[in-house]
């Protein structure tokens, strides 16, 4: 009964001595909360800022490839009603 209630209060002692230390380092003030609070915002807004920039990019790259396709096709069918109507063609439709 000794060596149990001794070998109880030895790892009793252990456990808080070993998970005491952790709690006290944990606490912040309220004022570097706020700055912590602060800091995060600051990277939080500034991820975004590069994923918008990111996107806009793409996005950009996308409507000037569009463009160009719309642009090409567009020749092309006015190149074909040129040659359908072209008076100088020969007549083997």
């Amino acid at each position: 009964m000794k060596l149990l209630r001794r070998a109880l209060g030895l790892s009793l002692f252990l456990l808080l001595g070993l998970a005491g230390p952790s709690f006290v380092g944990a606490q912040d003030s309220p004022k570097q909360d706020m700055k912590d609070a602060g800091h995060d915002t600051k990277e939080a807004a500034k991820d975004t800022g590069r994923a918008t920039k990111h996107a806009a990019k793409k996005v950009g790259h996308g409507v000037k490839k569009a463009t160009h396709k719309g642009a090409e096709k567009t020749e092309e069918g006015a190149n074909k009603v040129k040659r359908k109507t072209d008076p100088d063609r020969p007549d083997d439709r």
